[in-house]
């Protein structure tokens, strides 16, 4: 046993101290190899100084040699220093043997820092080195993926699979060509691959972006089969029960579904879009107190939530709490964003309420923004004739009979009015 398998050994025993005195002996007196095979365990274990020093000893007596500038620039990648690794790998000459590897590390290095085309194009160079290489491919692949270039990931994925590789360096490529097919908007594309990933390797993970991807696709039965094995298999997989609950509702399971949203809450305390769906689903079902208490949670996570906002607003309205809707508009009003629809809902509060100079403010406010709307047209308009405003009436029930000409009510009322007016 050389003193490099000693170190190694004592290390695993935790004996730092003889660790560390054998460290210095093969650093002043160890042969090239084993300095070589001392500094490659110390980069896999983690002890990145000393792993530096032992490659940058090497370089002085193997100037130029391509393993070992890739070994340095490995460790100092490993050491957050980006630039100086760089340096080195870019002085690793065309003809060595590992200039393909040193572009793959470049290429990693200007992926992380958003270079794209840079990244693209050591790879590309990489490819023009060793063109059947699948770990360029995959790299390739992963690039595309992740600056949304779909179809071009897709192709790289595609010649791995056409060559019998279904996984490299622990990445499964179907699971890829699912994604990538699933993040183009190929849904019902990504899905056998989604099943190819799953007989390959079941985990929650896939489980729920097949379940998502089917949901999107439209396939609501698959999407809450799916994502319910994910939560079975993690229960603290947070973001399945949305998505499940939703599932469920398009199947018209609201039992299922609420359920679904209440086992999420329980999990998550904190994600106001659980709250919401919990909501209108206990609403659903006619639990109305359940479901205020679930809006409530949710606009108490986020006051400036618009659509839980909305959805407590029409509840409130059947329940006649006025004085709620006013106060959760009061809300949105202050903090400068509120939705109109949530404004109209204030507007017809305040006229309930009899506060008719308010709702004349509101009404007269969102006419320029819901002036297409015919529901909120003919309320204004019923408001204004309450009000003694009949020309001005006169003007929206003109302007709702000449888009409906078959609604009676209307172009009666409109005729009536021109009599008193004119």
């Amino acid at each position: 046993m050389n003193n490099a398998e000693k170190m190694i050994a004592h290390l695993d025993q935790g004996d730092m101290a003889s660790a560390s005195a054998l460290y210095e002996k093969v650093l002043a007196s160890g042969d090239a190899e084993e300095q070589f095979m001392l500094g490659e365990q110390l980069l896999q274990l983690g002890f990145l100084d000393e792993a530096r020093q032992l490659f940058e000893l090497l370089l002085e007596s193997f100037p130029g040699e391509g393993e070992l500038s890739l070994l340095l620039a490995e460790t100092l990648v490993e050491m957050d220093q980006e630039e100086e690794a760089m340096l080195i790998l870019d002085e690793i000459d065309d003809t060595d043997p590992f200039y393909a590897r040193s572009l793959l590390v470049l290429a990693d290095l200007y992926q992380m820092q958003g270079l794209y085309e840079v990244s693209e194009q050591k790879l590309l160079k990489a490819q023009q080195v060793e063109p059947d290489e699948p770990i360029i491919k995959l790299a390739l692949g992963e690039l595309y993926l992740e600056e949304g270039k779909f179809l071009e990931a897709v192709r790289q994925y595609k010649e791995l699979e056409a060559a019998g590789i279904t996984d490299i360096a622990g990445v499964s490529i179907h699971k890829r060509l699912a994604e990538a097919y699933s993040a183009g908007g190929a849904f019902e594309d990504s899905l056998p691959y989604f099943e190819k990933a799953l007989d390959q390797k079941v985990d929650a993970d896939t489980l729920f972006m097949h379940g998502f991807t089917a949901f999107q696709a439209g396939q609501f039965k698959t999407a809450a089969r799916k994502l319910a094995e994910a939560a079975e298999l993690d229960p603290d997989f947070h973001s399945v029960y949305f998505y499940l609950a939703r599932a469920y509702e398009m199947e018209e399971e609201i039992e299922s579904a609420l359920e679904a949203a209440r086992s999420g809450i329980a999990r998550d305390a904190y994600q106001k879009e659980l709250y919401l769906i919990a909501g209108k689903l206990a609403l659903k079902k006619g639990l109305e107190e359940e479901g205020e208490a679930h809006l409530r949670q949710s606009l108490a996570l986020d006051p400036e939530y618009t659509e839980a906002a909305l959805a407590l607003n029409a509840l409130l309205m059947k329940k006649e709490d006025y004085n709620g809707v006013m106060e959760i508009a009061s809300v949105f009003r202050e903090a400068g964003s509120a939705e109109p629809l949530l404004l109209w809902d204030a507007a017809r509060a305040a006229e309930k309420l009899e506060e008719y100079d308010e709702a004349a403010e509101l009404f007269e406010y969102l006419y320029p923004v819901l002036k297409e709307n015919t529901e909120f047209l003919e309320g204004y308009g019923y408001f204004l004739l309450e009000e003694g405003k009949r020309e001005e009436a006169l003007r929206l029930f003109e302007k709702l009979a000449a888009a409906e000409p078959l609604n009676d009510e209307w172009t009666e009322l409109v005729e009536r009015l021109k009599i008193d007016v004119y």
